[in-house]
C-alpha cells in the first residue's frame, strides 16, 4: 500500500470537519513479561514518511529509521507504558486502555479525534473511531504503532541487561521455546506477569 493510500481515512474524517487528528496503537500485549506501551501521534496532513505502515510488517532496523522521523515531524506525539503489575492488577485490556490514556494525556495538541487500532473502544474524553487493522490503513496509527513497538523494545533491552538469563534481548517477553526453558529453569523474574504464568505454572 502506498503512503498516499495510508491518508485516505483521514482524509474522510478531516472532510468531516475532524482536525487535528490522532493515530493510537499499543505493543506488547501479549508477553509473559514486561509492560504494554501505548503511543498518540499526530501527524501533519500528508506526511510522507517513505514506508510507513503497520510495525509489525517492518524490520527492526527500518522501525528504528522512522522512528525519529516520527518524533521531529509530529505535530505532538506521546507514549505511556502499564507495568506488569497494573497488568495483573486490572486485566491486560484495561492496562492498555491506561497505557493509550497516558499516551493521549502527554500530547501538547488536543485531538478532535482518535483512531485507535482494533475494535475495542473507550471512553477516553474525546471522539474515538476503531479501525480493524488501523497501523496497515491508516498513517496516523502507523506512526504509534512504531513509537510504541521501539520504545517497548528498547525497555526490553534494558531488562535484558537487568535479567540476561531470560533472553529478553531476542523475545522481547514473548512466549518462545527459549522463553519457557528459561521459565523452567530459573522461576519467574520480577517484570513478568504473574497472570499470564498461571496455565504455564499449572500445567508444570
Amino acid at each position: 500500500m502506498s503512503n498516499i493510500d495510508m491518508w485516505e481515512i483521514e482524509d474522510g474524517f478531516y472532510a468531516q470537519g475532524f482536525g487535528p487528528i490522532c493515530g493510537v496503537d499499543e505493543a506488547g500485549r501479549g508477553p509473559l513479561a514486561g509492560p504494554v506501551c501505548a503511543a498518540a501521534v499526530i501527524l501533519p496532513e500528508h506526511l510522507e514518511l517513505p514506508g510507513l505502515t503497520d510495525s509489525k510488517k517492518l524490520s527492526d532496523k527500518k522501525r528504528r529509521e522512522l522512528f525519529p522521523m516520527i518524533q521531529e515531524q509530529a505535530i505532538a506525539y506521546g507514549i505511556g507504558f502499564a507495568s506488569e503489575q497494573e497488568i495483573d492488577e486490572i486485566n491486560i485490556l484495561q492496562a492498555t486502555f491506561l497505557a493509550m490514556q497516558r499516551a493521549l494525556d502527554q500530547l501538547s495538541v488536543r485531538p478532535a479525534l482518535a483512531l485507535i487500532d482494533g475494535n475495542r473502544e473507550k471512553d477516553f474524553g474525546l471522539p474515538v473511531k476503531t479501525i480493524v487493522k488501523g497501523d496497515s490503513l491508516s498513517a496516523s496509527i502507523a506512526a504509534a504503532s512504531i513509537l510504541a513497538k521501539v520504545s517497548r523494545d528498547d525497555l526490553m533491552l534494558k531488562m535484558a541487561e537487568t535479567y540476561p538469563q531470560y533472553g529478553f534481548d531476542i523475545h522481547k517477553g514473548y512466549g518462545t521455546r527459549a522463553h519457557y526453558a528459561a521459565l523452567r529453569e530459573h522461576g519467574p523474574c520480577p517484570i513478568h506477569r504473574v497472570t499470564f504464568l498461571r496455565k504455564f505454572y499449572g500445567e508444570k
